[in-house]
């Protein structure tokens, strides 16, 4: 049975950090593609950042140089480092990992305040 878990989210003042984490299990992070979404009230479901199997990144243009993804397979474990956080990354943060089929953790809310 493969489960994403992930947690670290919590409320946080604009500017700040949190690191979330996710732990899986039933899967091997290092052979899927691993990425974080999130999720905003009244919007759709966004591609955050993602981690390939060999280890290049991509993050969407707005977390650019704010936001870090980072795996240890050792750990069989994915992070977030978000820094500098705004009030429009409020959402709901959802692990993701994809190899075939596609599975997601059952999320963490972020909430940024001003």
């Amino acid at each position: 049975q493969v489960q994403l878990v992930e947690s670290g989210g919590g409320l946080v003042q604009a500017g700040g950090s949190l690191r979330l984490s996710c732990a899986a299990s039933g899967i091997t992070v290092s052979i899927y593609v691993m990425g974080w979404y999130r999720q905003a009230p009244g919007k759709q479901r966004e591609l955050v950042a993602g981690i390939s199997q060999y280890g290049s990144t991509n993050y969407a243009d707005s977390v650019k140089g704010r936001f870090t993804i980072s795996r240890d397979n050792a750990k069989n474990m994915v992070y977030l480092q978000m820094n500098s956080l705004k009030r429009e990354d409020t959402a709901v943060y959802y692990c993701n990992a994809h190899f075939g089929t596609t599975y997601w953790g059952q999320g963490t809310q972020v909430t940024v305040s001003s």
